[in-house]
């Protein structure tokens, strides 16, 4: 990200929309098991506002530098995913059986949620990093067609 996009009209606008596109990813998320929607979605709402950013204000970005950390980010996410699982069959149960949780609620039911929220939390985290990873790709890729011009 060499150069910005747009103009003073389009960096107002999207200063004041980007903090809403990431709160609205975090609604989706935390809102995911009870409505449509979820980590996944919630991912793809944190990455187009941090791809807007970046577009946006190019090199003045404070997120310029995520794109070289977007992988390790990715397997963050993958991480937390399957730490839930291991922890569910280290403790007795199976692979993400959420009972085996080491909280201690009085419902299944509130077990349930906090496993959830765990998953859609690592989902979140690498699908919103893989989506940058990609555009990253594809901006690295059209600077070099440009460049060879």
């Amino acid at each position: 990200m060499k150069r910005r996009f747009g103009g003073m009209i389009l960096d107002c606008a999207f200063r004041i929309m980007i903090p809403f596109m990431v709160l609205y990813g975090l609604y989706v998320l935390l809102h995911g098991e009870h409505t449509p929607g979820g980590g996944f979605q919630a991912g793809g709402m944190i990455a187009i506002a941090i791809v807007c950013v970046r577009l946006i204000l190019g090199t003045q970005s404070n997120l310029r530098d995520l794109g070289a950390k977007a992988a390790l980010w990715a397997g963050v996410g993958t991480f937390i995913y399957l730490l839930t699982g291991l922890v569910c069959v280290l403790r007795g149960g199976n692979f993400l059986e959420y009972e085996y949780l080491p909280f201690f609620f009085q419902e299944a039911a509130q077990y349930h949620k906090a496993g959830i929220m765990l998953i859609e939390t690592g989902v979140t985290v690498c699908v919103a990093a893989t989506i940058v990873n990609i555009l990253d790709a594809v901006i690295e890729r059209v600077d070099e067609d440009d460049s060879d011009d």
